[in-house]
């Protein structure tokens, strides 16, 4: 069973329940126990952060003062992934992990040079 904590509780509850057994505040959306509900701190909108108000996507009627949100998805973070991906795409980074998963070949292609030099070292 995997736990979660309430957010206004601060209770472990199983991360697939929908309210609280607690102090019933509702954890994921109505009717839909894999979709998490994502709460603003009381002080910001959550749209002031989120990836789909910023490129004008949003269609949620509460936008742009939503202080509860299913689709939430936080810009800073969407950026972050963005430049993870981009250095793991680089010559350097794909070189590495195809030499990392292809290290066999390697030793035989080695062992076949070493060969190849002492043939061509012995006539």
């Amino acid at each position: 069973m995997k736990t979660a904590t309430c957010p206004r509780c601060h209770q472990p509850v199983n991360s697939q329940v929908v309210t609280c057994p607690y102090c019933r505040t509702q954890l994921k959306a109505y009717g839909h126990p894999g979709i998490p509900l994502h709460r603003g701190n009381g002080v910001d909108y959550l749209c002031d952060s989120c990836t789909y108000h910023t490129d004008d996507s949003c269609n949620f009627p509460q936008r742009p003062y939503a202080q509860e949100c299913t689709l939430y998805e936080n810009f800073a973070e969407y950026e972050l992934e963005l430049q993870r991906q981009t250095q793991a795409n680089s010559f350097g980074v794909v070189v590495r992990n195809w030499l990392r998963h292809n290290q066999a070949l390697m030793l035989l292609l080695g062992l076949l040079f070493i060969c190849f030099a002492i043939a061509l070292s012995a006539s």
